[in-house]
């Protein structure tokens, strides 16, 4: 797979919201334990927006890939839409790598904290998966698997 610049300022962001911090896991559910998720939408990165009422702030608008910064209250997240499934899942799987919560649908992504995507998730269906969480990887100055002798030492 080939790295546009569209492609690497949408990874950016999300490495910069994995960073962030981690979301809280609250859970709506309709009294039986299941979550009550709407049929998936479709549509354009314009018509995802109008159905979660974000005004999208657009940061890409290529053939490939178009992605824009919306806010919920105080929390912002990504939306993006791809041009193909094949392109979608290719990113997706590339930035799980970074960690983070998505929100996938066919042929978009919202890509935030996961208290924000559950709530999305009520108005645009679609299914949540997770990235890579790093943070639980040792770095303490040991030996690593590459035979690096730690830092400092």
């Amino acid at each position: 797979m080939r790295l546009t610049r569209p492609m690497l300022a949408l990874t950016g962001a999300v490495a910069v919201l994995a960073l962030a911090g981690c979301g809280s896991g609250g859970e709506d559910t309709n009294g039986d334990g299941k979550s009550e998720v709407p049929a998936t939408a479709t549509g354009s990165l314009e018509h995802l927006a109008a159905e979660v009422k974000c005004e999208p702030n657009m940061q890409t608008d290529a053939d490939t890939i178009r992605q824009a910064i919306c806010k919920t209250g105080k929390e912002k997240y990504i939306l993006a839409t791809f041009a193909t499934d094949r392109g979608q899942r290719e990113w997706i799987d590339m930035a799980k790598d970074y960690g983070g919560f998505y929100l996938v649908g066919r042929k978009w992504v919202a890509v935030g904290e996961e208290n924000v995507l559950d709530d999305l998730r009520d108005r645009l269906g679609g299914d949540v998966e997770e990235g890579i969480d790093h943070s639980s990887m040792d770095h303490g100055g040991g030996a690593h698997a590459s035979g690096h002798a730690g830092h400092g030492g």
